[in-house]
């Protein structure tokens, strides 16, 4: 089965507190840049790092990240 790894993380930084990429990058422990890309679907983030982000955001990883069947 082939698909994508998609995020949501822009729509819910912006549900909590509108939330800067800066300010997410540096509770999850990474650049902005990295969140930027993450955003951005350039760069898929290590399971530990998806999990981070998760955490910060208050939110089950299902609910950032989703598997999006493309077949």
């Amino acid at each position: 089965m082939e698909g994508q790894v998609v995020n949501h993380i822009r729509r819910l930084r912006f549900e909590t507190g509108e939330m800067t990429q800066q300010a997410l990058a540096t509770a999850a422990g990474v650049t902005r840049q990295t969140i930027n890309s993450i955003e951005g679907g350039k760069y898929s983030p290590s399971l530990e790092l998806a999990f981070k982000i998760a955490l910060v955001l208050g939110k089950p990883i299902e609910q950032v990240f989703e598997y999006v069947s493309t077949s």
